[in-house]
């Protein structure tokens, strides 16, 4: 393909990288991040000892006490794939407690097709409080659908957006497997006709990942 001049599009979605790695971030550090439940303290009758207070209740243990690795949660056919042209060891993100929230990106402009993946991890305190992220996000992101037969419960949603006349066409997936959620991130777009990819590229695509990215979860749950 002939060489051409890069369009100021281009330009402004290519920098810096930390920008779309923010995007990406804000994902599971905004509606997906896990909400805690405030912890409620039976109060004993007013004739009984402290002796006789009511039993605590049994600590429930949790299938997920630490996120894995998240750039290697993805193989690496998978990220040929959907990212030609990207480093397959990925870009891992930041973050102030590693053993319960990880993020990982892989970006690439091959020619003047561009394609971003990003794959986030988050371990909440219980299945209820994972649950409840869950739900508030596929509330919020309303218009997409769920994702039979992943984790516990998928829901994946595909947007597209334009600006100034450069379409990108963007697909998440957050999936909750016990008291963990993975969140994918995957989008696109041709800078040389100023077009997206269609919606079934960008849907499949990121529940592929989402998909490998539960497998690597589960391979490291708790015994």
């Amino acid at each position: 393909m002939r060489s051409l001049p890069l369009p100021l599009a281009l330009t402004a979605r290519l920098s810096p990288v930390v920008v779309l790695a923010t995007m990406g971030w804000a994902l599971t550090s905004g509606p997906f991040a896990a909400t805690t439940t405030a912890e409620h303290k039976s109060t004993p009758d007013s004739g009984a000892s402290p002796e006789s207070s009511a039993p605590t209740a049994p600590t429930v243990a949790k299938a997920y006490s630490t996120s894995p690795a998240p750039c290697g949660s993805v193989s690496v056919a998978t990220l040929k794939s959907l990212v030609p042209g990207a480093k397959t060891d990925g870009k891992e993100i930041p973050s102030t407690d590693t053993k319960v929230r990880r993020t990982c990106s892989w970006n690439a402009l091959k020619g003047y097709d561009y394609r971003w993946l990003d794959v986030s991890y988050e371990i909440t305190d219980s299945d209820a409080a994972a649950q409840k992220s869950y739900t508030q996000t596929a509330t919020e992101k309303s218009g997409g659908g769920a994702v039979p037969g992943l984790g516990d419960s998928a829901y994946s949603i595909v947007n597209l957006t334009t600006e100034d006349k450069q379409q990108t066409r963007e697909g998440t997936v957050v999936v909750r497997a016990g008291n963990a959620l993975v969140t994918v991130t995957y989008n696109g777009s041709d800078f040389e006709n100023k077009k997206a990819p269609s919606t079934d590229v960008i849907n499949k695509g990121a529940i592929k990942a989402a998909k490998e990215a539960v497998t690597a979860l589960e391979g490291g749950k708790a015994a």
